[in-house]
Protein backbone atom coordinates (compact mmCIF):
# COMPACT_ATOMS: atom_id res chain seq x y z
CA UNK A 1 0.00 0.00 0.00
CA UNK A 2 2.76 2.36 0.97
CA UNK A 3 4.71 1.28 -2.63
CA UNK A 4 1.47 2.36 -4.72
CA UNK A 5 0.64 5.64 -2.91
CA UNK A 6 4.33 6.22 -3.65
CA UNK A 7 4.33 5.54 -7.28
CA UNK A 8 0.23 7.08 -7.53
CA UNK A 9 0.37 9.77 -5.20
CA UNK A 10 0.00 12.22 -7.80
CA UNK A 11 -2.72 10.73 -9.75
CA UNK A 12 -4.73 9.77 -6.65
CA UNK A 13 -4.24 13.83 -5.72
CA UNK A 14 -6.03 14.34 -8.85
CA UNK A 15 -8.76 12.61 -8.87
CA UNK A 16 -9.65 13.33 -5.27
CA UNK A 17 -9.23 16.80 -7.02
CA UNK A 18 -11.76 16.50 -9.47
CA UNK A 19 -14.14 14.26 -6.75
CA UNK A 20 -13.99 17.95 -4.99
CA UNK A 21 -14.69 20.07 -8.05
CA UNK A 22 -17.51 17.62 -9.16
CA UNK A 23 -18.63 18.23 -5.42
CA UNK A 24 -18.49 22.47 -5.67
CA UNK A 25 -20.09 21.98 -9.38
CA UNK A 26 -23.32 20.76 -7.67
CA UNK A 27 -22.96 23.11 -5.23
CA UNK A 28 -22.76 26.00 -7.83
CA UNK A 29 -25.65 24.23 -9.82
CA UNK A 30 -27.76 21.93 -7.80
CA UNK A 31 -29.01 20.89 -11.06
CA UNK A 32 -26.03 19.01 -12.54
CA UNK A 33 -25.94 15.58 -13.21
CA UNK A 34 -26.56 12.91 -16.08
CA UNK A 35 -26.66 15.74 -18.96
CA UNK A 36 -24.18 18.00 -17.01
CA UNK A 37 -21.89 15.08 -16.76
CA UNK A 38 -22.60 14.09 -20.23
CA UNK A 39 -21.57 17.73 -21.45
CA UNK A 40 -18.40 17.16 -19.67
CA UNK A 41 -16.95 14.41 -21.14
CA UNK A 42 -18.34 15.60 -24.65
CA UNK A 43 -16.23 18.87 -24.42
CA UNK A 44 -13.08 17.51 -23.04
CA UNK A 45 -13.12 14.11 -25.09
CA UNK A 46 -10.85 16.08 -28.04
CA UNK A 47 -8.66 17.38 -25.31
CA UNK A 48 -8.12 14.23 -23.85
CA UNK A 49 -7.10 12.10 -27.11
CA UNK A 50 -4.77 15.66 -27.59
CA UNK A 51 -3.54 14.79 -24.06
CA UNK A 52 -2.83 11.13 -24.70
CA UNK A 53 -1.07 11.74 -27.74
CA UNK A 54 1.38 14.46 -26.26
CA UNK A 55 2.24 12.61 -23.40
CA UNK A 56 3.30 9.64 -25.10
CA UNK A 57 5.75 12.10 -27.15
CA UNK A 58 6.86 13.78 -23.55
CA UNK A 59 7.38 9.84 -22.15
CA UNK A 60 9.92 9.36 -25.02
CA UNK A 61 11.59 12.72 -24.85
CA UNK A 62 10.02 15.24 -27.64
CA UNK A 63 7.48 17.42 -28.05
CA UNK A 64 4.92 17.52 -31.09
CA UNK A 65 3.66 21.52 -31.69
CA UNK A 66 1.88 20.35 -34.90
CA UNK A 67 -0.34 18.16 -32.62
CA UNK A 68 -3.58 20.70 -33.03
CA UNK A 69 -3.03 21.08 -37.07
CA UNK A 70 -2.61 16.91 -37.54
CA UNK A 71 -5.95 17.03 -35.55
CA UNK A 72 -7.52 19.36 -38.05
CA UNK A 73 -6.07 17.20 -41.32
CA UNK A 74 -8.01 14.07 -39.54
CA UNK A 75 -10.98 15.92 -39.18
CA UNK A 76 -11.25 17.60 -42.18
CA UNK A 77 -10.75 14.26 -43.97
CA UNK A 78 -12.90 12.42 -41.86
CA UNK A 79 -15.83 14.68 -42.59
CA UNK A 80 -15.20 14.93 -46.47
CA UNK A 81 -15.15 10.99 -46.61
CA UNK A 82 -18.09 10.76 -44.72
CA UNK A 83 -20.47 13.29 -46.70
CA UNK A 84 -22.93 11.40 -48.26
CA UNK A 85 -21.26 7.91 -47.46
CA UNK A 86 -22.76 4.95 -46.22
CA UNK A 87 -22.28 3.63 -43.16
CA UNK A 88 -19.40 0.69 -44.27
CA UNK A 89 -17.77 3.23 -46.39
CA UNK A 90 -18.14 5.59 -43.40
CA UNK A 91 -16.23 2.73 -41.21
CA UNK A 92 -13.40 2.39 -44.02
CA UNK A 93 -12.63 6.46 -44.11
CA UNK A 94 -11.95 6.07 -40.33
CA UNK A 95 -9.62 3.51 -40.34
CA UNK A 96 -8.26 5.60 -43.04
CA UNK A 97 -7.60 8.72 -40.97
CA UNK A 98 -6.40 6.65 -38.16
CA UNK A 99 -3.71 5.57 -40.94
CA UNK A 100 -3.20 9.15 -42.12
CA UNK A 101 -2.84 9.93 -38.58
CA UNK A 102 0.07 7.56 -38.01
CA UNK A 103 1.95 8.08 -40.99
CA UNK A 104 1.63 12.04 -40.50
CA UNK A 105 3.19 11.38 -36.87
CA UNK A 106 5.54 9.03 -38.18
CA UNK A 107 6.51 11.30 -40.92
CA UNK A 108 6.79 14.49 -37.87
CA UNK A 109 9.66 11.72 -36.44
CA UNK A 110 11.11 10.85 -39.32
CA UNK A 111 12.27 14.19 -39.71
CA UNK A 112 13.42 15.40 -36.36
CA UNK A 113 15.40 12.02 -36.67
CA UNK A 114 16.83 12.42 -40.15
CA UNK A 115 17.60 16.38 -39.71
CA UNK A 116 18.62 16.10 -36.14
CA UNK A 117 17.56 19.73 -35.47
CA UNK A 118 15.35 19.97 -32.57
CA UNK A 119 11.67 18.52 -31.81
CA UNK A 120 10.28 22.32 -31.07
CA UNK A 121 11.70 23.63 -34.34
CA UNK A 122 10.73 20.87 -36.90
CA UNK A 123 7.07 20.06 -35.28
CA UNK A 124 6.90 24.19 -35.18
CA UNK A 125 7.85 23.74 -39.14
CA UNK A 126 5.07 20.82 -39.13
CA UNK A 127 2.44 22.52 -37.81
CA UNK A 128 2.09 25.12 -40.94
CA UNK A 129 2.40 22.24 -43.13
CA UNK A 130 -0.49 20.35 -41.70
CA UNK A 131 -2.50 24.02 -40.95
CA UNK A 132 -2.24 24.17 -45.16
CA UNK A 133 -3.10 20.80 -45.41
CA UNK A 134 -6.34 21.13 -43.65
CA UNK A 135 -7.32 24.55 -45.34
CA UNK A 136 -6.66 22.57 -49.14
CA UNK A 137 -9.25 20.01 -47.77
CA UNK A 138 -11.39 22.46 -46.68
CA UNK A 139 -11.45 26.25 -46.21
CA UNK A 140 -14.16 26.52 -44.12
CA UNK A 141 -16.34 24.09 -42.07
CA UNK A 142 -17.82 21.73 -43.41
CA UNK A 143 -18.68 18.29 -44.54
CA UNK A 144 -20.19 15.93 -42.58
CA UNK A 145 -20.22 13.22 -39.79
CA UNK A 146 -21.81 9.66 -39.91
CA UNK A 147 -24.83 9.64 -38.11
CA UNK A 148 -24.17 6.42 -35.88
CA UNK A 149 -20.41 8.24 -35.12
CA UNK A 150 -21.90 10.94 -33.55
CA UNK A 151 -24.51 8.75 -31.54
CA UNK A 152 -20.95 7.42 -30.16
CA UNK A 153 -20.47 10.31 -28.09
CA UNK A 154 -23.72 11.50 -26.72
CA UNK A 155 -25.56 9.87 -24.20
CA UNK A 156 -24.34 7.26 -21.31
CA UNK A 157 -24.53 4.15 -20.43
CA UNK A 158 -25.36 2.50 -16.76
CA UNK A 159 -22.51 0.07 -15.74
CA UNK A 160 -23.23 -2.41 -12.98
CA UNK A 161 -20.22 -2.23 -10.22
CA UNK A 162 -19.35 -5.13 -7.85
CA UNK A 163 -21.59 -5.85 -5.44
CA UNK A 164 -24.45 -5.67 -8.26
CA UNK A 165 -26.62 -3.72 -6.16
CA UNK A 166 -24.60 -0.57 -7.21
CA UNK A 167 -24.37 0.81 -10.64
CA UNK A 168 -22.38 4.01 -11.89
CA UNK A 169 -23.52 6.36 -14.85
CA UNK A 170 -20.68 6.85 -17.52
CA UNK A 171 -21.33 9.65 -20.67
CA UNK A 172 -20.49 7.75 -23.82
CA UNK A 173 -17.87 9.90 -24.55
CA UNK A 174 -15.53 8.82 -21.66
CA UNK A 175 -16.33 5.23 -22.36
CA UNK A 176 -14.60 5.85 -25.94
CA UNK A 177 -11.87 7.38 -24.37
CA UNK A 178 -11.24 4.56 -21.90
CA UNK A 179 -11.28 1.97 -25.05
CA UNK A 180 -8.87 3.93 -27.05
CA UNK A 181 -6.51 4.18 -23.91
CA UNK A 182 -6.97 0.43 -23.30
CA UNK A 183 -6.47 -0.45 -27.09
CA UNK A 184 -3.87 1.49 -27.92
CA UNK A 185 -1.67 2.66 -24.69
CA UNK A 186 -2.09 -0.71 -22.52
CA UNK A 187 -0.42 -2.96 -25.14
CA UNK A 188 1.97 -0.72 -25.88
CA UNK A 189 2.92 0.05 -22.49
CA UNK A 190 3.16 -3.48 -21.82
CA UNK A 191 5.28 -4.46 -25.09
CA UNK A 192 9.36 -3.37 -25.10
CA UNK A 193 8.21 -0.82 -27.18
CA UNK A 194 6.71 1.06 -24.32
CA UNK A 195 10.08 0.24 -22.58
CA UNK A 196 12.06 1.99 -25.36
CA UNK A 197 9.79 4.82 -24.78
CA UNK A 198 10.52 5.58 -21.40
CA UNK A 199 14.29 4.33 -22.02
CA UNK A 200 15.00 6.99 -24.63
CA UNK A 201 13.06 9.84 -22.70
CA UNK A 202 15.39 8.94 -19.56
CA UNK A 203 18.76 9.09 -21.30
CA UNK A 204 18.60 8.67 -25.19
CA UNK A 205 22.67 7.82 -25.22
CA UNK A 206 22.65 5.16 -22.30
CA UNK A 207 19.42 3.46 -24.12
CA UNK A 208 21.50 3.56 -27.04
CA UNK A 209 24.39 2.19 -25.36
CA UNK A 210 21.44 -0.50 -24.34
CA UNK A 211 21.11 -1.64 -27.89
CA UNK A 212 17.92 0.38 -28.14
CA UNK A 213 17.48 1.89 -31.89
CA UNK A 214 16.77 6.01 -30.73
CA UNK A 215 15.69 6.82 -34.01
CA UNK A 216 12.87 3.98 -34.75
CA UNK A 217 11.41 4.23 -31.24
CA UNK A 218 11.30 7.93 -31.63
CA UNK A 219 9.14 7.63 -34.43
CA UNK A 220 7.46 5.34 -33.27
CA UNK A 221 6.69 7.53 -30.57
CA UNK A 222 5.42 10.28 -33.17
CA UNK A 223 3.29 7.55 -34.96
CA UNK A 224 1.79 6.85 -31.95
CA UNK A 225 1.45 10.42 -31.20
CA UNK A 226 -0.47 11.04 -34.65
CA UNK A 227 -2.63 7.93 -34.18
CA UNK A 228 -4.21 9.82 -31.00
CA UNK A 229 -4.31 12.93 -32.99
CA UNK A 230 -6.35 11.57 -35.84
CA UNK A 231 -8.38 10.34 -32.88
CA UNK A 232 -8.90 13.92 -31.24
CA UNK A 233 -9.79 14.94 -35.01
CA UNK A 234 -12.43 12.19 -35.73
CA UNK A 235 -13.39 13.48 -31.73
CA UNK A 236 -13.53 16.95 -32.72
CA UNK A 237 -16.20 15.58 -36.00
CA UNK A 238 -17.95 13.75 -33.78
CA UNK A 239 -19.35 16.71 -31.44
CA UNK A 240 -19.62 19.43 -33.69
CA UNK A 241 -21.16 17.28 -36.91
CA UNK A 242 -18.58 18.83 -39.37
CA UNK A 243 -15.03 19.03 -40.39
CA UNK A 244 -13.30 21.76 -38.53
CA UNK A 245 -9.95 23.10 -40.18
CA UNK A 246 -8.85 25.80 -38.13
CA UNK A 247 -6.92 24.25 -35.30
CA UNK A 248 -8.29 24.42 -32.22
CA UNK A 249 -6.83 25.57 -28.50
CA UNK A 250 -5.60 22.04 -27.66
CA UNK A 251 -1.63 22.53 -27.95
CA UNK A 252 -1.21 24.25 -24.71
CA UNK A 253 -3.90 22.78 -23.38
CA UNK A 254 -2.58 19.22 -24.00
CA UNK A 255 0.80 20.42 -22.56
CA UNK A 256 -0.82 21.96 -19.36
CA UNK A 257 -2.84 18.71 -18.75
CA UNK A 258 0.28 16.36 -19.82
CA UNK A 259 2.08 18.49 -16.75
CA UNK A 260 -0.43 18.89 -14.28
CA UNK A 261 -1.14 14.78 -14.83
CA UNK A 262 2.44 14.16 -13.26
CA UNK A 263 4.68 13.63 -16.71
CA UNK A 264 8.15 15.14 -16.39
CA UNK A 265 8.71 17.16 -19.79
CA UNK A 266 12.08 16.36 -19.84
CA UNK A 267 11.09 13.01 -20.74
CA UNK A 268 11.47 9.70 -18.93
CA UNK A 269 8.24 9.40 -16.22
CA UNK A 270 4.80 9.66 -15.70
CA UNK A 271 2.22 7.26 -17.30
CA UNK A 272 -1.47 8.34 -19.12
CA UNK A 273 -4.08 8.46 -16.67
CA UNK A 274 -2.98 11.62 -14.53
CA UNK A 275 -3.27 13.62 -17.27
CA UNK A 276 -6.61 12.54 -18.51
CA UNK A 277 -7.77 13.38 -14.92
CA UNK A 278 -6.03 16.74 -15.39
CA UNK A 279 -8.21 17.50 -18.43
CA UNK A 280 -11.44 16.72 -16.89
CA UNK A 281 -10.53 19.19 -14.00
CA UNK A 282 -9.11 21.93 -16.02
CA UNK A 283 -12.58 21.83 -18.00
CA UNK A 284 -14.39 21.71 -15.22
CA UNK A 285 -13.00 24.64 -13.53
CA UNK A 286 -14.12 26.36 -17.32
CA UNK A 287 -17.43 25.37 -16.74
CA UNK A 288 -17.52 25.90 -13.14
CA UNK A 289 -16.60 29.54 -13.78
CA UNK A 290 -19.16 29.71 -16.68
CA UNK A 291 -21.96 28.52 -14.23
CA UNK A 292 -20.72 31.39 -12.10
CA UNK A 293 -21.83 33.36 -14.76
CA UNK A 294 -17.87 34.64 -14.84
CA UNK A 295 -17.69 37.18 -17.32
CA UNK A 296 -16.47 34.79 -20.71
CA UNK A 297 -13.08 36.91 -21.48
CA UNK A 298 -12.48 36.74 -17.57
CA UNK A 299 -13.19 32.95 -17.88
CA UNK A 300 -10.17 32.51 -20.66
CA UNK A 301 -7.62 34.78 -18.89
CA UNK A 302 -7.79 32.49 -15.69
CA UNK A 303 -7.83 29.10 -18.00
CA UNK A 304 -4.43 30.30 -19.79
CA UNK A 305 -3.32 31.55 -16.94
CA UNK A 306 -3.20 28.67 -14.90
CA UNK A 307 -1.90 26.82 -18.27
CA UNK A 308 1.07 28.68 -18.57
CA UNK A 309 1.72 28.71 -14.54
CA UNK A 310 1.52 24.88 -14.67
CA UNK A 311 3.40 24.58 -18.46
CA UNK A 312 6.09 27.20 -16.46
CA UNK A 313 6.58 24.94 -13.20
CA UNK A 314 6.80 21.58 -15.44
CA UNK A 315 9.85 23.54 -17.41
CA UNK A 316 11.68 24.47 -14.06
CA UNK A 317 10.87 21.04 -12.70
CA UNK A 318 12.65 19.20 -15.68
CA UNK A 319 15.44 21.78 -15.90
CA UNK A 320 16.52 21.22 -12.35
CA UNK A 321 15.77 17.19 -13.09
CA UNK A 322 18.34 17.61 -15.70
CA UNK A 323 21.00 19.43 -13.17
CA UNK A 324 20.46 16.54 -10.57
Amino acid sequence: MRRLLSDSGWTLGLAGLLAALLVMTKLIQPDFGVSGLDSLGRAALPFALATLGMAVVVIAGGIDLSLASMMAVCSVTAARMMEGASDGQSALALIFVLALGAAMGALNGALVVASRVPDIVVTLAMLFVWQGTALLILNAPGGAAAPWLRALGVGGLTLPLIPEALTVWLPRSVIFLMVCLAVIWLPIRRSPLGLRFYAIGSDALAAFRSGVPVGRTKIAAYAVTGLFAALGGIAVTMSTGIGEPIPGPYLLAAVAAVVLGGVVLGGGRGGLIGPILAVFVLRLVRMDLTLMSVDPNVTTIVEGAIMVVVVMLGGVLAMRGRRT
